[in-house]
């Protein structure tokens, strides 16, 4: 697996700028960064509604 990673990412590095390619990367980052957040806090949710299901 590592040996088609560097590969392809030297080939992305070399069809943008430098400056693109770091911006693709930080906006990569930041979905990922914000769908993370919804997914705990959905699991926050979920594990919260157990336990008041429970006291019923």
């Amino acid at each position: 697996m590592k040996k088609l990673i560097i590969p392809v990412f030297l080939s992305f590095c070399l069809l943008l700028s430098s400056c693109d390619a770091i911006v693709g990367i930080f906006k990569a980052g930041a979905a990922v960064g914000i769908f993370a957040v919804i997914v705990v806090i959905a699991v926050l949710i979920w594990i919260i509604s157990l336990f008041r299901g429970r006291s019923n």
